[in-house]
């Protein structure tokens, strides 16, 4: 009997080549991450990405759809933070989709449609979005949006002829105890069977190939700026690239010290619906916020009178209110965001004291 041949049996192959080519840039070369805590990270980063490809392009239904977490508590990557969910979406912009939503307890949320080539590239822009403050609510408040490229009354967002993926954000100002918004999408007329082939399968896993291979040529990052610093906020929407959002403003920079110092970032918020600041290792997650707080948010810090804020990041407990754990990272990423502000934040200062002159441990 001659030996079967399928298309998905090569691109399951490249799959695995692709895993081994992202660990190789961790572990050796100018990328290589030199803290012995971030390789053990990288290895759970890399099945986290194989995970969220899986569910976006592989798994994905354009007829029958359904949103799945592509961010949150087990999924860190790509900038992931300790107050939000995020959740995908593939749709065709040739159909009618329609989106139910109970906003739960989210201080912020919005619902974004992507566009670009649908072989898991990266997406080449946006083609619109809504926030909760843009949509009109049900008598129960519940919301109904509709998705497609022809006008419609009430919640719509018009579809381009490549849009391809819907991305849900929900922010939570208390996530230990508030509750989540709860997502549904349905097309109109979805077919009543299908089929699979081997062709659309092997098409399905080279394009999650190509979106492991955007991220691995993204992370792990080198520092932002010099040591212990903040940049300059960007101005909301400065940020379009991938799955971007289109309504915040971002501040990043990164932090060094030893387990005796500490970081301390001062600032002030502009009015808006939502901020928070989170640190993140070379791979752009989150430390593990099951047991330390490695992130802070406008809800939770305790502001000083004049209602500008001082966050302090050290290993050791420096005794203050704002403290935000490094959980035995000597160095990492700084990001701060901004939902809808009224105007783009000022600049954080930063300094670096000695743990012991903040009175901690």
């Amino acid at each position: 009997m001659s030996e079967r041949y399928f298309e998905t049996t090569a691109a399951f192959a490249s799959v695995i080549d692709t895993m081994r080519e992202i660990e190789s840039t961790f572990l050796s070369g100018e990328r290589a991450v030199q803290q012995d805590i971030s390789v053990i990270e990288g290895y759970r980063w890399i099945f986290t990405m194989v995970q969220v490809a899986f569910d976006c392009f592989v798994w994905a239904d354009k007829d029958r759809p359904a949103f799945v977490d592509i961010v949150g508590r087990y999924k860190k990557w790509g900038g992931d933070n300790a107050d939000a969910y995020y959740q995908y979406a593939a749709i065709d912009p040739s159909r009618t989709y329609r989106v139910h939503l109970d906003a739960g307890d989210a201080v912020y949320l919005s619902l974004s449609v992507y566009e670009g080539p649908d072989d898991g590239q990266p997406a080449e822009g946006m083609s619109g979005s809504l926030h909760l403050g843009e949509m009109q609510a049900n008598q129960d408040g519940s919301f109904d949006i509709v998705l497609s490229a022809r006008e419609h009354p009430g919640n719509w967002i018009q579809l381009s002829s490549n849009s391809n993926a819907v991305i849900t954000r929900d922010y939570l100002a208390h996530p230990a105890r508030d509750r989540r918004a709860f997502w549904t999408i349905e097309a109109d007329h979805p077919p009543s069977t299908i089929r699979e082939t081997d062709a659309d399968m092997a098409r399905r896993f080279r394009a999650a190939i190509n979106w492991l291979k955007s991220q691995g040529d993204i992370t792990p990052i080198a520092p932002l700026g010099d040591p212990n610093t903040m940049l300059e906020p960007l101005p909301m929407g400065a940020i379009t690239y991938g799955w971007g959002a289109g309504d915040a403003s971002y501040g990043m920079g990164n932090y060094e010290l030893e387990e005796d110092e500490a970081l301390i970032i001062e600032g002030t918020s502009p009015n808006c619906v939502f901020w928070n600041l989170c640190i993140w290792n070379e791979f752009l997650h989150t430390y593990n916020y099951d047991y330390e707080r490695v992130s802070i948010n406008g809800h939770q810090v305790a502001y000083n009178d004049d209602g500008s804020w001082t966050l302090v990041i050290s290993e050791r407990d420096p005794g203050h209110p704002n403290w935000i754990h490094t959980q035995g990272h000597r160095s990492g990423v700084l990001w701060a965001r901004w939902f809808l502000p009224e105007q783009t934040p000022s600049q954080p200062t930063t300094r670096v004291v000695k743990v012991s002159e903040l009175g901690g441990s």
